[in-house]
């Protein structure tokens, strides 16, 4: 394993940074142009949308046929957590959850015809889109096994779904959707992955459900299906293939993740290191005293830890390997690091680090989610225990060339 970055993607790494430093920062220093729901408004959004566009700067993640620049999953390790260092950070350069993992798995099992249609308004930032997996008890959470949502064939060929769907991100201001279906009772086949619209009939919005917030543009919402009807060529990976698509989809995305919230517990440390420079208290400065120093070393030296199993993992995946126990790994530690930066950020800030003055408590509130998203911390720790019961000292091998 070499994580040395090649001179191309440190010079997007770079790029990124001073674009983010120069470009996005002073936006996101400016309430005006936040929403109401806490994040970056359109017009601000837009703006900064083309100019990340003129840059060179979109899409990084994506093959360049499909209008991206073909980093990697260690490039994009790299430069998503550039990206985050702004809480608005990887939405202007279209690199923001749901639509990277969506994009990323149209890219990767879509048809031709589904790229055209479903893919490039996407990439484009013509559209928005979701992913409608999560249920409601008792159908299927963590567990896709326990998925209830129907889709019924129907005599012309085509699809009937009925079912419910809860905190669905970005669902009220997403154009594109894939829904993760059950077609058979078979254990191991009987999901299908199926594309549809905003505007087709047979389904609605119910509600746009309250959380702590911050939220992602157009919310976490639950749906209702009522006779939405899909057709055979909106299937996504072939009928009973549905498994495959949420491996494909959710693997690298739990990663992504990782990636830019390590650029937020990041800011929360830059945030910290400054106040602490300049604050007294009895006559010393804070970060003069070791108790001070005791909590910035010791949550440098997390996030550096999750840096290595991020890249780790990222390296993984680009030897064409799945990375899942490696993917866990990373997917508690930094879930779990990105927490506590932000909450000793707010603790070395005081009253300031409590108060909307800074982001700090946009991160604390927003990364108390990441220990849920993609699989709750105590199921990837399952899945850690899977596979050391499986590979017994095995786990802790060390990769090896090729013979």
């Amino acid at each position: 394993m070499d994580f040395t970055l090649s001179p191309r993607i440190e010079e997007y790494r770079t790029r990124i940074a001073a674009f983010v430093e120069s470009e996005i920062l002073p936006v996101e220093a400016d309430r005006s142009t936040w929403d109401e729901h806490e994040n970056i408004g359109p017009a601000a959004l837009a703006g900064l949308r083309a100019k990340a566009k003129a840059a060179g700067l979109w899409c990084l993640q994506l093959r360049p046929e499909t209008g991206g620049q073909g980093l990697g999953k260690v490039g994009m390790a790299a430069c998503y957590t550039e990206m985050n260092r702004s809480i608005f950070g990887p939405v202007v350069f279209n690199s923001a959850a749901p639509d990277d993992g969506n994009m990323m798995v149209l890219e990767a099992l879509g048809t031709p015809e589904q790229k055209a249609r479903w893919l490039e308004p996407i990439v484009s930032g013509e559209v928005r889109s979701a992913f409608a997996m999560t249920e409601p008890h008792p159908g299927g959470g963590s567990d896709p096994s326990m998925i209830r949502t129907r889709a019924e064939r129907q005599p012309d060929g085509s699809w009937r779904i009925t079912g419910r769907k809860w905190y669905i991100t970005g669902a009220e201001d997403a154009a594109h959707f894939i829904l993760i279906a059950r077609t058979s009772d078979d254990p191991r086949s009987g999901l299908t992955a199926f594309l549809f619209h905003r505007d087709q009939p047979g389904w609605e919005i119910v509600r746009r459900i309250p959380i702590m917030g911050p939220e992602e543009h157009g919310g976490h919402c639950e749906l209702a299906f009522d006779g939405l009807t899909i057709k055979p060529e909106d299937v996504l990976g072939g009928e009973g293939k549905g498994l495959k698509v949420t491996q494909v989809r959710l693997g690298p995305a739990r990663l992504t993740h990782c990636m830019r919230w390590l650029g937020l517990a990041g800011r929360c440390v830059e945030i910290a290191q400054d106040y602490a420079a300049k604050r007294e208290g009895f006559g010393v400065r804070l970060a003069d005293r070791e108790s001070v120093q005791l909590m910035l070393g010791g949550l440098a030296m997390d996030i550096e830890i999750g840096r290595l199993l991020v890249m780790r993992a990222a390296w993984e995946l680009d030897q064409g390997r799945f990375a899942r126990k490696e993917v866990s790994m990373a997917k508690v530690h930094v879930a779990n690091t990105l927490h506590r930066a932000a909450d000793l950020g707010i603790q070395i800030n005081g009253a300031r680090g409590y108060s909307k003055d800074t982001v700090l408590e946009w991160i604390y509130r927003y990364a108390r989610q990441a220990r849920l998203v993609d699989g709750a911390d105590e199921v990837h720790r399952m899945v850690l225990n899977r596979h050391l019961e499986s590979e017994g000292r095995g786990f802790f091998a060390w990769p090896t060339a090729e013979a």
